[in-house]
């Protein structure tokens, strides 16, 4: 799975998407993953929803003749010309708190000193509370029955446009019981649906929780990985037998990688490569294969803060999504472990696919996104270039083997002095 996220408040209306979606494709993306689009609140929010059955005029073309959904569904029809799911986010863990529903439907929602409760969380000490927002209250309410229709409700209005697949926002704030429902009877209808659950900020016991209610994805925190430390193994093994996940080198949740990094190209690369082989969905929001620094800003951002590109990683991206599409182990959550090596800056990942062990990789990562490192590389069959082989600052060298025979790979820091590093088996080295 490889979703090109287009953020809608930076694309504008869907018609002016075209150009969007044909550079997505020709990045060698298979999804398109599109933030909420229905009517926001007051505050203005793109998960500030007020209407659920309405779409933002922001994204529609006031003078068409055709309705805001015919005109969606438009676009939804030129992307799967061009071999494009479409992805939408399904946000039903809370609504914008001038939506009728607080009126409609009381007993729906959460209630704290007797007033209808705004979500909240605690970022470093402190609380940070959503005043748009008001919490659906899907565990307690007396009325889980007519909650639950009217969530269904929503997922069909979301599929009938012509969406293939739902992120759903913070999904672990829902029972396991109500998704297990809601994705088993959608099902009924929409068999080829896809769910995805956002699960950032949960704790690892909501995480499998929710990993168990039958999502066909999960997304995972490899973007905040030193490759090092031991959690992100520890994370991806506790969910990998379960669903497969989904990594991002950012997404409209954190800063722009190109400004938090001033403008360092490698680390770009590094960080989009090893989210495109570490797990078996990759998601990349527009702009990042153009170096943007600006942030995705789910209230502010318009089609004007589009910025001239300072790079572009077109080839690149393109190249590891064929990667990614050409060899099953990176399509998978894979049998994974990070391997010892003596310099510090090398880190080596080795990958098994888990239905057929003789389908494997390693992937040996610079971990330094400043500086040029060597590596003597040394397979029992001559390399494309002899010697030692420079790993770009936060490069990679990929050995891949889809059912070749076991190969003998010795790798050795080419300015160091001792035994060489061995691994096996590894087939036919790609270089990158």
């Amino acid at each position: 799975m490889r979703i090109y996220n287009l953020f809608p408040l930076l694309a504008g209306p869907v018609q002016d998407w075209q150009p969007h979606l044909e550079r997505a494709a020709d990045l060698g993306f298979d999804w398109i993953f599109v933030n909420p689009i229905q009517q926001a609140g007051r505050s203005g929010s793109l998960y500030s929803i007020k209407d659920y059955f309405a779409i933002n005029p922001a994204f529609v073309a006031n003078r068409s003749t055709k309705s805001p959904e015919e005109q969606v569904r438009e676009m939804a029809k030129a992307a799967d010309k061009l071999g494009l799911k479409l992805m939408v986010d399904l946000v039903i863990n809370h609504c914008a708190y001038d939506s009728m529903l607080l009126k409609e439907h009381p007993e729906w929602f959460v209630r704290k000193a007797g007033s209808i409760a705004h979500p909240s969380c605690v970022h470093e000490g402190q609380e940070v509370v959503w005043r748009d927002l008001a919490q659906f209250d899907h565990p307690h309410t007396s009325d889980r029955e007519g909650l639950y229709r009217y969530s269904l409700k929503v997922v069909e209005f979301l599929l009938d446009l012509g969406f293939q697949g739902l992120r759903c926002d913070a999904a672990y704030q829902l029972p396991s019981q109500t998704w297990q429902r809601l994705i088993e009877e959608v099902r009924k209808k929409y068999p080829a649906t896809v769910f995805a659950a956002e699960t950032l900020g949960c704790s690892p016991e909501q995480t499998k929780d929710t990993a168990r209610a039958g999502f066909d994805y999960i997304f995972n925190s490899s973007k905040w990985w030193d490759f090092g430390s031991p959690w992100l193994l520890a994370q991806y093994q506790m969910t990998r037998e379960t669903v497969p996940s989904i990594s991002f080198p950012e997404s409209h949740d954190t800063p722009r990688l190109f400004a938090e990094t001033h403008g360092n190209q490698d680390a770009m690369k590094q960080r989009y490569l090893f989210a495109a082989l570490f797990s078996a969905g990759v998601m990349m929001p527009m702009g990042y294969e153009f170096g943007f620094r600006r942030p995705l800003h789910v209230v502010d951002t318009r089609p004007t803060d589009w910025e001239e590109p300072s790079i572009d990683l077109s080839d690149f991206i393109r190249y590891v999504n064929g990667v990614k599409a050409k060899y099953p182990v990176f399509q998978e959550e894979s049998i994974t472990n990070v391997l010892s090596h003596e310099n510090a800056a090398i880190m080596v990942m080795w990958k098994a696919c888990a239905k057929n062990s003789r389908d494997q990789a390693l992937i040996v990562l610079n971990k330094d996104t400043s500086n040029w490192l060597k590596l003597a590389v040394l397979p029992d069959r001559k390399p494309p270039s002899p010697g030692a082989m420079p790993a770009a600052p936060g490069g990679c060298l990929a050995g891949m083997a889809a059912g070749a025979p076991a190969r003998a790979l010795r790798i050795r820091p080419a300015s160091r002095h001792g035994e060489d590093f061995r691994l096996r088996p590894v087939g036919p080295m790609t270089y990158t």
